[in-house]
């Protein structure tokens, strides 16, 4: 396999980001954004449209230059060292950047070249990522006839015939059907075992969940929460208990039966109620004896966490200014 040469000690943060701002004319894109990943992590990159992402991919990638404060890549900072940033990194938008008009080999041995890797190889490289990606027997057809799915993998390929050591992926698995962004996460979690840092945005958020060790949310500009799936799934509370009756007319029935074992909150859809569960399985199970006692049929009974939906949509929503 074709190794990167280091040309400096690997980083324990492979990127940082400290204090960085960047404007557009009158629009602050970027207020002062920082955070670190470790080398050999994945970073999930959260946030609402227009909330910094793109443009801090794209001063982390040295497409746009910061007006203040300090990105390091690889070890690399992004405005003195921008070629060595370069050479370090790969970026794969939300769409495949290839020529459709060439095969899937073509298109490897053409960015292989362009890298410069002479001519025997370039093709060996080629012949060693179509295998890798599972994509031999789809070699020799054209790009333009492969799907999604095939296009996303040929062109995260194309990106790594010189391994980088840090990967941007700018929504990767978007418009992808689920098996092809199950193959996608398969990438995600070999790259890390590879030793690869991986900079994940998406919009998906179940994809950040299983994908990143840590995650930061994004809004106007600056990061507003940082931390694991877990850790951020607390801040919108413990466990707690959803019940479903059979009948919504039931709906009453169920808060009377669980009244004093927490607070009852019913759902807008008027169809289920959920209480806290502090004690886990014991509250669960409680709940259950008393709904059995009152004779009340369900649907569903269930132990359930906040999911990361919950704690994006709570912490990105817009602030009410009082009159």
């Amino acid at each position: 396999m074709t190794r990167m040469e280091n040309t400096v000690p690997e980083p324990r943060d492979a990127i940082i980001v400290e204090s960085v701002e960047k404007s557009f004319g009158a629009v602050k894109a970027l207020r002062g954004i920082s955070f670190t990943a470790p080398a050999g992590s994945v970073l999930g990159v959260l946030g609402p449209n227009g909330a910094g992402k793109i443009t801090t991919v794209s001063v982390l990638s040295t497409l746009v230059r910061p007006d203040a404060g300090r990105a390091m890549v690889a070890g690399y900072d992004v405005v003195r060292r921008p070629n060595e940033v370069r050479a370090s990194i790969m970026l794969t938008g939300q769409y495949a950047a290839l020529d459709e008009m060439l095969t899937g080999r073509e298109n490897l041995v053409l960015f292989a070249r362009l890298l410069g890797l002479r001519r025997k190889p370039a093709h060996a490289r080629a012949d060693e990522l179509l295998e890798q990606f599972a994509l031999t027997d789809a070699a020799d057809r054209r790009v333009g006839q492969y799907s999604g799915g095939m296009r996303r993998r040929i062109d995260i390929a194309c990106g790594l015939v010189r391994p980088p050591r840090v990967v941007f992926l700018d929504e990767p698995t978007t418009g992808l059907d689920p098996v092809s962004r199950q193959s996608l996460w398969a990438l995600v979690r070999d790259l890390k075992q590879r030793g690869v840092t991986v900079l994940l945005t998406t919009q998906y958020l179940e994809e950040a969940d299983a994908l990143s060790d840590n995650i930061i949310v994004v809004d106007h500009g600056t990061v507003i929460a940082e931390g694991t799936a877990d850790q951020l799934k607390a801040r919108s509370g413990s466990s707690y208990c959803e019940v479903v009756p059979v009948d919504a007319a039931d709906v009453p029935r169920l808060v009377t039966a669980l009244t004093g074992l927490g607070e009852v909150t019913v759902a807008e859809s008027a169809d289920r109620v959920s209480l806290p569960a502090p004690d886990g399985a014991a509250t669960l199970t409680e709940a259950l004896h008393r709904i059995n006692s009152g004779g009340i049929e369900l649907i569903d009974i269930a132990l359930r966490r906040p999911s990361l939906d919950e704690v994006f949509i709570e912490l990105t929503k817009p602030v009410k200014e009082s009159v």
